[in-house]
């Protein structure tokens, strides 16, 4: 069974095609300039979504990684869309009708994200309401997991100390 298994990562080595192999530079740099002209043709409203689409993406991905490098607040999130609408925070928090300083404890993560803040950021930027929840739960746990030993603590409910060995 591993000399299939040796096998098939060696075929599926050999089989493997470089970038530079499909895309060379000439053939690169024309891509490149179609791509770039057939942006400048989109409209100001379709450029938006996409830089709207984007955000939302990086979020997403956030929450997928396994492992974090450098955690990512909402507050940053939310920070990508005030810079690409050209809003100010406190601008935001008129919008979503709280204070200023009410709407920065919730971001920054001092205060837990609540359903009708999650739906307010939701309908701004046009993102389902449970990434929002995704990445508040996600920076939890890795505070959690970066003191080690307070994970300790809950081993004593491991399913093994309870089920008896037959």
């Amino acid at each position: 069974m591993k000399k299939q298994k040796n096998k098939k990562q060696k075929t599926s080595t050999l089989n493997e095609v470089k970038d530079n192999e499909i895309w060379e530079s000439n053939k690169m740099s024309r891509l490149n300039e179609f791509v770039l002209s057939e942006s400048k043709k989109q409209s100001p409203e379709r450029k938006l979504r996409n830089e709207l689409l984007a955000i939302k993406f990086q979020i997403e991905d956030y929450i997928e990684k396994d492992k974090i490098d450098s955690e990512m607040r909402i507050l940053d999130f939310v920070k990508l869309y005030l810079k690409l609408l050209k809003l100010s925070q406190k601008q935001l928090a008129s919008i979503f009708e709280m204070k200023d300083t009410n709407l920065y404890k919730y971001l920054i993560g001092e205060r837990k994200l609540n359903q009708d803040l999650v739906f307010k950021l939701s309908s701004f930027s046009q993102t389902p309401p449970e990434l929002w929840y995704h990445v508040q739960t996600k920076n939890e746990l890795h505070e959690l997991r970066k003191g080690k030993g307070q994970l300790k603590k809950y081993d004593k409910y491991h399913y093994k100390n309870f089920v008896v060995a037959k």
